[in-house]
C-alpha cells in the first residue's frame, strides 16, 4: 500500500473514532439501497438468467411484506447525488437485455404490484428486432405506464477491452436512438455483462451519465464509485426466496480507496484492498471469497483491509465478495468483479 493510501487510511480511522456509532446509523439507513437485476422470464433456454413469473410475484410480495421501499433507480441515484436521505431497506428493480419476455411475462406482474422498474437497453438489439427482443413500441408502452430506461450503449460492447474512442462513438449512437425513439436520454448506465475498465468508466462519465452499475453483489452506497455500483443478481440459482431475502436486506460495507481501482486487471492475482470509513461492529468476523479460489486471507491494518489470493483469476470475469454480519442479523456486503485477460 502506498504512502498516500496509508495516510488516507489513518485519517479515516481518526474520523471514525471521532464520529462514533452515528456514522453507522447514517450509512445503514440514509445513503444506501439494494439494486436487484433480472434478465428474462419463463424462459429456461438460459436457466442461469431465468426467473419464473410466479417467483417474481413472490419476490415482490416479499418486498412489500418485509417493509422495503421500492424506488425508481433514477430516484435512488438522485438521492445519493444530492444527499437526500434514503429510507432503510430501499430497493430498486432493474431488468437487463431487452428480452421479449419482459413485456409478456414480467410487466403484467410488476404493474399489478404497482412497483417501479428500470429497463436497461442496448439500442442496436432493439433496432435489429426479432421474436425474442422487445420492440420500441413495447418499450414506449411500458415507459408511458411508469417504467424507466437505462442504457447499455448501442452495440452492448465488452467495455473492459474497448478503447475510449469506440466507447464514445457507441454512446453517441445510443444517445441519438434514445432521443429519436423515446424523446429522452437515460442518466443511468449498466455495464454489459458487468464488465468495465478505467477508460470506459471515464467515457461514460464524460457522456453525462450520473451513475453506472455492474453485476457484482452488494448494496449501492453514496460514497462508493458512482460508475461501478453493485447490483444483486436474483435469477436462476440465486433467485430462491431465502437468498432473495438476504440480498434485499443487505447493507453496504463502507469501503473506499479500492485497489486496484481498475476492474480490468493488469496484475493477476490482484493485491486487493480497501479502506473502511467507519468502525464496523463485528469487523473481526469479515470473510472474503473469490469465485475461483474460495475463502481468502484477510489482513487488517487499522481501517485498511487487505485481501490476498494465491491463485490468479482465469481469463474472463472473476468475482470477489466480502461480508460481515451485523448485530441486527443483516449482512454488510461488498462485492467486486474483475476481468482478467
Amino acid at each position: 500500500m502506498g504512502k498516500r493510501s496509508v495516510a488516507r487510511a489513518a485519517l479515516i480511522g481518526l474520523l471514525a473514532v471521532l464520529a462514533g456509532p452515528a456514522w453507522s446509523d447514517a450509512c445503514r439507513a440514509a445513503d444506501s439501497a439494494v439494486v436487484l437485476v433480472y434478465h428474462r422470464f419463463d424462459d429456461n433456454r438460459v436457466p442461469a438468467l431465468n426467473t419464473d413469473s410466479e417467483l417474481l410475484a413472490a419476490h415482490l410480495a416479499e418486498l412489500k411484506r418485509n417493509g422495503h421501499t421500492v424506488m425508481a433507480l433514477p430516484q435512488v441515484i438522485e438521492s445519493m447525488r444530492t444527499g437526500k436521505p434514503l429510507p432503510d431497506k430501499a430497493v430498486a428493480i432493474t431488468i437487463d437485455d431487452a428480452s421479449a419476455s419482459i413485456h409478456s411475462r414480467a410487466w403484467p406482474v410488476l404493474r399489478k404490484a404497482g412497483l417501479p422498474v428500470t429497463l436497461s437497453i442496448a439500442t442496436d438489439e432493439i433496432d435489429r428486432g426479432g421474436p425474442d427482443t422487445l420492440t420500441w413500441n413495447q418499450i414506449r408502452e411500458m415507459v408511458a405506464q411508469g417504467a424507466n430506461v437505462a442504457s447499455q450503449g448501442a452495440a452492448r460492447l465488452r467495455m473492459s477491452r474497448t478503447d475510449g474512442a469506440t466507447v464514445t462513438a457507441d454512446l453517441v449512437r445510443a444517445h441519438a436512438r434514445f432521443e429519436r425513439e423515446l424523446g429522452m436520454t437515460p442518466t443511468v448506465f449498466t455495464w454489459p455483462w458487468g464488465e468495465t475498465g478505467a477508460e470506459a468508466k471515464a467515457e461514460v462519465r464524460r457522456a453525462g451519465y450520473h451513475a453506472a452499475f455492474g453485476q457484482h453483489s452488494g448494496a449501492a452506497w453514496a460514497m462508493a464509485d458512482a460508475f461501478y455500483l453493485p447490483r444483486f443478481g436474483v435469477t436462476g440459482p440465486y433467485g430462491d426466496l431465502e437468498r432473495f431475502r438476504l440480498a434485499a436486506r443487505a447493507l453496504p460495507l463502507p469501503a473506499v480507496d479500492v485497489t486496484p481501482a481498475d476492474p480490468a486487471l493488469k496484475a493477476n492475482p490482484p493485491a486487493f484492498g480497501f479502506t473502511l470509513t467507519e468502525d464496523v461492529p463485528g469487523i473481526d468476523g469479515l470473510t472474503c471469497f473469490a469465485s475461483h479460489q474460495g475463502q481468502l486471507r484477510v489482513e487488517r491494518l487499522g481501517p485498511r483491509i487487505e485481501v490476498r489470493m494465491s491463485k490468479p483469476f482465469p481469463p474472463g470475469r472473476g468475482r470477489l465478495n466480502c461480508t460481515v454480519a451485523t448485530l441486527e442479523g443483516r449482512w454488510r456486503w461488498f462485492g467486486w468483479q474483475f476481468v482478467a485477460p
